[in-house]
């Protein structure tokens, strides 16, 4: 039996229904909109291959985006872990004496936007210059120590990303004690407009691969009414309305986005733990240990949702348009 005849006796006793009771009408108001769903997911199973290559496609075309967002995401996360190594060097002038050092790392720890100062004596950084350039014996000939005392400043959380950690730069070295200050920020602006660039690129493809598939449902679904023309006639000529009519295909719509979104879940999920045992062999050639992060329960339950929105949305536009094109001759 068709989908659209298997409940036509609810439609037929429209009539009769206004004599129930309000209450009972409210309550079968879901056992009908239940009874449908079952009916169109029992309908889909009847062309399996069709039925699941159209939710395979669905699926697949939100894994790319969900792919993307988890490499923003763990990119983001790195570069987060980067700005929060990045350090704010003042190099003091060589006349200062000790108690004029003490008292400008006392008033910068105290400063806003400042987590913690750490000194380096001139003395303790021409051993480790020693140590690190090979020059030791060469060094010992020098006069004098011609390095300056170096404060090493730690940004607070709020003053890390490269625009306030640039202000917190200016405002320290205008301190008539500072010599010269340092922070490489361009690497941080480039890295940010790097992270930028891809978030832009996602949002644009995630728009357009929503919007194919929300086109290849709609299709689906046309093709699906126009095979059904003769019974949707039919049902009309006997009273049914185009409320009744469409329901059935809007619910077939809401099963491709819930099918597809668990196909994108599996596909997204299959990704990351293929990918994930080559970036820990990357990260252990550096010497750095990172965890790759995958789609938490919120972010799968929102691609799930957007699934389910697409395939109505484009069952929606679908029967809005044919099925009231269709009419009794």
């Amino acid at each position: 039996m068709s989908l659209l005849f298997r409940n036509r006796s609810i439609e037929k006793g429209a009539s009769s229904r206004g004599r129930l009771p309000w209450w009972r009408r409210l309550i079968m108001v879901p056992v009908h909109h239940a009874q449908q769903a079952i009916a169109s997911l029992g309908e889909l199973w009847r062309n399996p291959f069709a039925s699941f290559m159209t939710m395979a496609v669905l699926g697949l075309s939100l894994t790319l985006p969900s792919s993307l967002y988890v490499l923003v995401k763990n990119t983001t996360s790195i570069a987060d872990n980067w700005q929060e190594a990045s350090e704010v060097t003042l190099f003091l002038r060589k006349d200062l004496e000790q108690s004029e050092i003490d008292t400008l790392k006392t008033q910068t720890e105290l400063s806003e936007g400042v987590e913690s100062v750490r000194l380096i004596p001139k003395e303790q950084g021409l051993e480790e210059f020693k140590e690190q350039s090979g020059f030791g014996e060469t060094l010992d000939y020098l006069s004098s120590n011609p390095l300056p005392d170096v404060l090493v400043v730690i940004p607070a959380e709020s003053h890390r990303s490269p625009q306030r950690a640039e202000a917190l730069l200016n405002r320290l070295e205008k301190q008539p004690e500072v010599a010269y200050a340092k922070m490489d920020l361009e690497w941080l602006n480039r890295l940010q407009g790097i992270l930028n660039l891809i978030e832009d690129i996602l949002g644009a493809l995630a728009v357009v691969l929503c919007l194919s598939v929300v086109l290849i449902v709609g299709n689906t679904i046309r093709l699906n009414i126009l095979s059904k023309r003769d019974e949707i006639m039919v049902m009309k000529l006997v009273g049914a309305t185009n409320a009744f009519i469409q329901r059935p295909f809007l619910y077939t719509g809401v099963w491709y986005g819930i099918i597809g979104g668990l196909v994108a879940w599996l596909a997204t999920t299959l990704l990351i733990w293929w990918v994930e045992s080559a970036v820990v062999d990357l990260t252990e050639l550096y010497e750095t240990p990172f965890q790759l992060n995958g789609l938490t329960l919120g972010e799968l339950l929102i691609i799930w949702l957007i699934a389910v929105g697409l395939g109505l949305a484009g069952s929606y536009l679908a029967v809005r348009r044919h099925i009231q094109s269709i009419e009794p001759e």
